[in-house]
């Protein structure tokens, strides 16, 4: 957030917290929370750094459905719960000046800003077997990050580079355990920073609940593939009554949760329907999904799974409507790129990093390619910030600057259409073979080297750009000289109660 907004920053976190401490909340507020928002991202916004007057509304969009979503769980929450809420999360959400002076030290020293937040699979062992699952790409017998490591990484990002956010994945998060500290634990000795974790959800009992609801700063996304009937049949049969039960505990116990779906072409209209989510966020009490779509690097390489450029369309398309009328904190990295600004891969500023259990830095969970691995690094001497600096996440971001991140409004490459790996593949083909980047798995080291599966990913792109680039040029391109005033687009929220 620009120095400008530090006030106005401040004014929406008291107006937060009054809402949130309020009995209920009437249909009149998220106009004035709207309001607000608009004023920060959209009039003072900067257009470089955000992007066309269009992408700045859908970033002010998301930020108050996130908002919202975390004042639900504020008010529901435990005491724990309610502690981080106000005093982490909601703070470092809407305000970043807590930490310039941290960001602004790297920056004089490395000369770009850091990335916001890692993902981290300290585990890689999983008790599913779930099909499409990269994790099951792995050999079996994997190793684990320490806890010693996990605990210096955490530290690290932290004091180095102000980052606040981090998510866990895996394998199963809730098996990962050394010298008797899980991952509960790890959330436990870092407060300062606030915990997201991918998990299948049937490790949460009642004494699970109970510990994240007194540790207050992690919230769960259970993964599901639909309803009963398309998670067992993926998961295995009883997973999606497990979840349940997970649900439920996490309900009594007063922690966050939300969903998380993997998009195929079986599912991708099911898990964005009325019926879903009238079931998983009124029924169950999920305050966010996470859409994540199957891309083609898991278990041998299959193309056709992942959802075609028609489905995908009208997978957008619909997303618009829960995002923008619905208002629901829903994200899909492949077509919600315009509220993170394109990819967030590779390091970038305000974005990520991944590290697995063996310890290798790739530049995302989808790009499984690496170069330098973190034990390796803290056994030189070295710290996590020189992992931004190989070739290989260098080369991510500088494709990304040349592709869309800080690209003037009316040069800026479609942020629908922003994987590097899967809407560009040819630029990330490229760069991975220049820079000699390792597989983390034989299915990757397979993929890099089949012209077949190379030439139907581009070919891919190739239909999905003649799809989504006049979405990008008709909606959010700004032209030069153009009154920025005729591109608004006017979102009505809809007339109901919310939380």
């Amino acid at each position: 957030m620009a120095k400008t907004n530090h006030n106005l920053g401040d004014f929406f976190l008291k107006q937060a917290f009054a809402i949130a401490s309020s009995s209920f909340v009437s249909k009149s507020a998220l106009p004035l929370i709207d309001r607000i928002a608009r004023k920060m991202m959209v009039e003072n916004g900067d257009a470089c750094e955000l992007g066309p007057r269009k992408v700045r509304e859908d970033k002010a969009c998301i930020g108050v459905n996130v908002l919202l979503s975390a004042l639900k769980a504020y008010k529901n929450g435990s005491p724990g719960v309610k502690d981080k809420m106000k005093n982490l999360f909601l703070k470092q959400f809407i305000s970043s000046s807590k930490n310039s002076e941290k960001i602004k030290a790297f920056y004089e020293k490395h000369g770009i800003r850091p990335p916001g937040f890692i993902v981290l699979s300290p585990e890689g062992r999983c008790n599913l077997q779930c099909k499409d699952c990269y994790a099951a790409s792995v050999p079996v017998g994997l190793p684990h990050l320490s806890a010693e490591t996990v605990d210096r990484i955490l530290t690290e990002k932290y004091e180095q580079w102000a980052s606040w956010l981090t998510v866990i994945s895996g394998g199963e998060p809730f098996m990962w355990k050394d010298n008797d500290i899980d991952i509960i634990e790890m959330a436990r000795r870092h407060p300062e920073q606030y915990f997201m974790v991918y998990t299948n959800g049937t490790f949460i009992n009642e004494k699970t609940a109970q510990r994240l609801a007194e540790v207050g700063n992690m919230t769960p996304a259970i993964s599901v593939e639909g309803f009963e009937k398309e998670t067992d049949e993926r998961r295995g049969k009883g997973v999606h009554k497990r979840i349940l039960k997970a649900f439920e505990n996490l309900r009594k116990a007063g922690v966050p949760f939300g969903i998380s779906a993997t998009g195929t072409p079986d599912n991708c209209e099911l898990i964005v329907s009325d019926e879903f989510i009238k079931y998983y966020f009124d029924e169950q009490g999920a305050l966010y999904e996470w859409v994540f779509q199957y891309m083609p690097i898991g278990r041998g390489v299959d193309v056709s799974r992942q959802i075609s450029p028609q489905a995908r369309k009208k997978l957008w398309e619909r997303e618009q409507v829960l995002i923008h009328q619905k208002r629901l904190f829903l994200a899909d990295f492949w077509n919600c790129g315009t509220f993170s600004s394109g990819c967030i891969s590779g390091g970038r500023s305000g974005g990520y990093l991944y590290i697995d259990w063996n310890g290798n830095v790739y530049p995302c969970a989808f790009v499984p390619y690496w170069k330098e691995n973190i034990n390796e690094l803290y056994a030189q001497g070295k710290t996590i910030s020189d992992a931004l600096f190989s070739d290989l996440l260098e080369g991510v971001r500088n494709w990304q600057k040349s592709y869309n991140y800080y690209q003037p409004p009316e040069t800026r490459g479609n942020e629908i259409r922003p994987c590097f790996i899967r809407d560009h593949h040819d630029a990330a083909h490229k760069i991975i073979l220049e820079t000699n980047a390792k597989p983390g798995y034989p299915s990757a080291e397979i993929a890099l080297h089949d012209q077949e599966y190379y030439e139907q990913m581009i070919k891919y792109d190739q239909e999905l750009a003649e799809l989504f680039d006049p979405i990008w040029e008709n909606i959010y391109r700004e032209k030069p000289n153009t009154d920025n005033e005729n591109n608004k687009v006017e979102i009505q929220p809809e007339e109901e109660k919310i939380y």
